[in-house]
Formats: structure tokens, sequence, C-alpha cells
């Protein structure tokens, strides 16, 4: 009697499990003009290191791309056929997004970082092969469900940094994996549903399969102890003001990972002015199908499209300068016209003096468009010669000025 009441936890648990870190497939049905399936993003001949990609119905030259990650408790390797693709991946294709799904290798198959050196792979090889599948290097964006959706916020808290540094533990964010190791891992956005983001203040959560937890077996050590091996692997630790927009999507009656995990990334991000939304579905748990009613996955495309907008904005920086813009400057126009170096008063510039923008070209107003690194616009407007910057926040900025002729020039700065 005892042996037949395990074997029905067990399948209790397997049941929870399949349903609850695998996320509801739903009742719709995925619908897209293209697939190409199992695509080995290392070369390496290894399931986990496989994807798929799918485009969306409407024919177009190229498309804006969401690399959508599954929830397995980080514990399987070979998951990407059933990643929210009836829900999720479903609206994403019908917005007009790209989407790629793909696997990565399991905490049997190696510890933390590998599966976070996994999905910069995916990022880098989606770059380097933009134009075989039709990819719009110009928006590429993460998702991800439950430990999906954890290493998906490290890939977009993480952006620029190699190592991460907790007391005595450095880990590599970056790896070596595939061929395109010369193109960035960073992304544009992100969408991240029912995640742990601070393994180390999140609920454990028992591993059935053996003893510990899945959270001790994805680091490779238990909590007690080892508090910088778990926060190096921790997203709310890396948040900075250069990380792209984040929304997050957390049900208040999650059985599995507590709703603070989200909170926590959210304060986190906002402490840094980044660009940043939680939704709590109100019963939501983990994974139910009351997570992905259509208000919350319009809510996911829209903030999706708004990042997309707000970085079409931006121009990348041609000059870069680091500024104290916080002191008073008195500066007249003429006083700074008198300190602009010769050649300016020939060709069309940029630049910064104290507190002030100024431009040079051909006179006449300049139409000048200031964004945040966060992606979020701070002023547009017009100028004659100069524009008082003082009452911006600290932060950094790339401003983006069209001159009369229609030239444009940029700069990148930072606000102390």
């Amino acid at each position: 009697m005892n042996k037949i009441i395990g074997v029905l936890s067990l399948v209790a648990a397997v049941s929870t499990f399949a349903q609850g870190f695998g996320g509801q497939q739903g009742q719709g049905k995925i619908e897209y003009s293209d697939k190409f399936a199992d695509v080995n993003y290392v070369e390496d001949g290894k399931v986990y290191h496989t994807l798929d990609i799918y485009l969306p119905k409407e024919t177009k030259e190229v498309y804006p791309v969401v690399i959508h990650t599954y929830g397995s408790a980080w514990s399987v390797n070979n998951s990407k056929g059933s990643a929210d693709l009836n829900t999720i991946c479903a609206a994403l294709l019908k917005a007009g997004y790209a989407v790629v799904t793909p696997n990565h290798r399991s905490a049997d198959d190696a510890k933390y970082p590998a599966q976070l050196h996994d999905l910069k792979a995916v990022v880098r090889f989606v770059r380097g092969n933009a134009a075989k599948y039709k990819i719009d290097t110009n928006f590429i964006a993460m998702s991800g469900f439950s430990s999906g959706g954890h290493l998906s916020s490290l890939v977009a808290t993480t952006c620029g940094l190699e190592e991460g540094k907790s007391g005595s533990v450095t880990v590599d964010l970056v790896g070596d994996l595939g061929k395109f190791t010369q193109y960035s891992s960073c992304i544009d956005a992100a969408t991240l549903w029912s995640p742990p983001t601070d393994i180390y203040t999140m609920n454990p959560i028992n591993n059935f399969r053996g003893s510990g937890t899945f959270e001790g077996a994805f680091i490779g050590v238990e909590r007690e102890g080892n508090k910088d091996k778990w926060m190096v692997a921790s997203s709310p630790y890396y948040a900075s003001e250069d990380d792209p927009p984040i929304i997050m999507f957390h049900g208040t009656s999650d059985q599995i990972v507590n709703p603070e995990q989200s909170q926590e990334l959210y304060d986190s991000l906002k402490k840094h002015n980044v660009v940043t939304e939680l939704v709590s579905v109100t019963g939501g748990t983990h994974g139910g199908n009351e997570m992905y009613v259509s208000e919350n996955l319009n809510k996911m495309v829209s903030f999706l499209d708004a990042a997309r907008e707000a970085k079409a904005q931006k121009v990348e920086p041609l000059d870069t300068a680091r500024v104290d813009t916080s002191k008073t400057d008195t500066l007249d126009n003429d006083t700074i016209n008198a300190r602009l170096p010769s050649n300016w008063k020939q060709l069309a510039h940029v630049g910064l003096i104290g507190n002030k923008l100024v431009a040079f070209g051909n006179g006449g107003e300049y139409h000048c468009a200031i964004v945040s690194m966060n992606g979020a616009i701070s002023w547009r407007g017009d100028f004659r010669g100069s524009l008082d910057l003082s009452w911006l926040s600290s932060g950094t900025y790339a401003v983006v000025v069209t001159f009369p002729s229609g030239i444009q020039k940029s700069l990148k700065f930072t606000k102390k």
C-alpha cells in the first residue's frame, strides 16, 4: 500500500512539474509561414544546443525577433517544442515578431553559468545568421517562462559585463560558444513570465528527483554558506541604468515561484531608472491559463512595440563625452562660440560645454531628441545655438541633433 501511495505521489509531482514549470500550452494554435527546426546554434551535434525558428504568416523582408525560453527548473535540455507555443509564442507571431525557441543545457549537463552561455550564444547566432533567417537585428528581445524567465533576465541585465563577481566568487558571463563570438549578445527588451530573479531569496523548490533543491542542482551547491555563488546567478544583483526595457508578469497565487521575485527585480530596475513594468495577475498560478489571457498577451506585445519605437529614435553615437553637467553654467552663446574649434564654423558639429549642448552648422533651428540609455525619450524639440541640459536627472543619454540640411549628429554623455 505504501509503495502504491509513493508511486501516486511521484506521478502527481511529475504532473505538477510538467504543467507548473513548463507552462500551459493553451487551446489556441501557433500559426507561421515558415519553420526552421533543430538548427544547431553551436554546431556541436548536441540536442541541447538546437533551436527552432518560426516566421510570421505575414510575409516581410525581415522581422524583429523574440527568443523565448521554456521553463523547467533548469532541469530539462530538450523542451523547445513545448515552449508556450500556443500562448506567448502564438501572440508574438501574430503581432509580426519572428520567434526563436532554443534548448539549453540542464543542470545535469552542466552547472551555472553554462545555461547563460547557451542563451547568449543564441543571441549571437541570430545576429550572425540574420540574412539567412530574415531577422531584423535592429530589435532582438528575450522572453522566458519560469527558469527560462530567470535566464532571460540574466541576459538582459548582464549586457557588457564579462564577469560576475560577489565576494571571492567570479564567473564568466559571456562564454565562447559558437562561431559568432564577434557579435554582441546584448538585447533590446525582455518579457518575463513568473520568473525567479534572485534565487538566493526565493522560496526553495524541493527537488523531487533527489535531495536538495532545484536551485542547488543548478548552481552546484545548496544555499547554506554559499551566498556569493548564488548571488552571481541573480539578475537584481546586476541591474544598471543601461539595461533594456523589461516587463514581468507574475501571478499573486504562484505556488512555485513567490511573486516577490518579480517585485525584487522590478524595484532594482526602477532604482536605476530602467523602463520596466510589473503586471500582477490576481489569482494567477505558476503557468496557469489565467496568466495567458488576451489582456496580458496584448500588454506584452504593446510593451515590445513601444521598446522598438523608442530604439528607432536612437542614432548610434558618433562622438563620446563624459562630463559633469550638474555644474551651473551661465555661459552665453557668444562665449560658447568663442570656445568652439575653428573647423566647426565650416562643418556640422554637436558638443557639450558645461551644462549646455551646442550645435554649429549653417545656423537656423536644430531638431533634438534626448534619449536615456534605457530607451525612454527624455525630451524632443527644437533649439538655436545651445540647449540647457542642467534639468536632466543623473544618467547616461544619447543626444541626436538633426541639422536644417538633414544631417544628423549624435553624442553620448553621462550626467552625474
